[in-house]
């Protein structure tokens, strides 16, 4: 069947006790991600912008990233969860990308409580906040023009990021569930996952957590559900390692001069027609 249904986020959210996430760019790796077990992709604007060779600082467009997370959605079984960046600019932007992401199948978004045009968490840059009430109030418009009570809104704040400190942490988070923040991003570039553990120990439950242990790695799923997170996020490691992969792999190729020692390293043909699907689409007939 070439025809796709995949779960809403709020309904995959419901029958975990940690739902974890896989950054994807484009299908294949949402695919890819979907094949390992991950119950959710994170259609990740650091790796649509980065498919592109452009920086994530809100250069490319919502259409853009909009497209690269329909694509994705559609070939799915499992929900994709957008990552809008602030929201594209003010309400008027947030209120609009709701109705586009919503219409296109997109069940959850996130956005950011930094300025427009945002800097990449990870990079030298201005990395200033939005006050808490002009975010706060992106998130009640995210909420209030929504069409279906499945759509889920997630909350990141980027207090620890830019030097803010965990009392703002706090009390931004605080705000945006009292805003009807679906979850809260608590995002952290601490070496460590302390900050983050400092964060939980303060954090009422109120609206579950979501992390993105991109610098603190090694973290275990299994203490990651102790500590009372509800979603992981790891939003870049594909494309990461498809980098690596890549590099090697055209370098081999034109140092020995063909693909001989190569090709059992390889996916074979085949296996790229079995994600596309292909004998179901030849039953179609031409």
């Amino acid at each position: 069947m070439l025809k796709r249904s995949s779960a809403s986020f709020r309904s995959v959210l419901a029958s975990h006790d940690v739902v974890r996430v896989a950054g994807a760019h484009h299908a294949l790796s949402g695919v890819l991600a979907q094949e390992a077990g991950f119950q959710a992709v994170w259609s990740s604007s650091f790796e649509v912008s980065a498919s592109r060779c452009l920086p994530d600082a809100s250069i490319l467009s919502m259409t853009e990233y909009l497209e690269a997370a329909a694509n994705i959605q559609k070939a799915l079984d499992i929900p994709v969860v957008a990552d809008c960046d602030t929201g594209y600019g003010g309400n008027y932007n947030v209120a609009h990308m709701v109705h586009e992401f919503e219409g296109a199948g997109i069940t959850a978004v996130c956005m950011e409580d930094k300025l427009f045009p945002k800097m990449n968490s990870f990079a030298d840059g201005d990395q200033t906040l939005l006050s808490t009430k002009a975010f706060a109030s992106k998130i009640e418009t995210a909420k209030a023009v929504q069409s279906s009570e499945e759509f889920f809104v997630i909350a990141r704040t980027e207090a620890l990021i830019s030097g803010a400190g965990l009392d703002q942490a706090v009390e931004r988070c605080l705000a945006y569930a009292d805003s009807g923040a679906d979850a809260v991003l608590i995002h952290s570039k601490a070496p460590t996952k302390d900050e983050v553990l400092s964060f939980l120990d303060r954090w009422d439950q109120r609206v579950p957590v979501v992390i993105v242990p991109t610098t603190y790695p090694d973290w275990h799923i299994d203490d990651v559900r102790d500590a009372g997170v509800s979603v992981v996020i790891y939003a870049n490691q594909g494309m990461r390692a498809t980098l690596s992969t890549l590099r090697a792999t055209y370098r081999a190729i034109y140092e020995a001069g063909d693909t001989t020692a190569l090709e059992p390293k390889i996916a074979a043909v085949r296996d790229i027609f079995d994600l596309q699907r292909m004998g179901d689409w030849q039953k179609l007939g031409a």
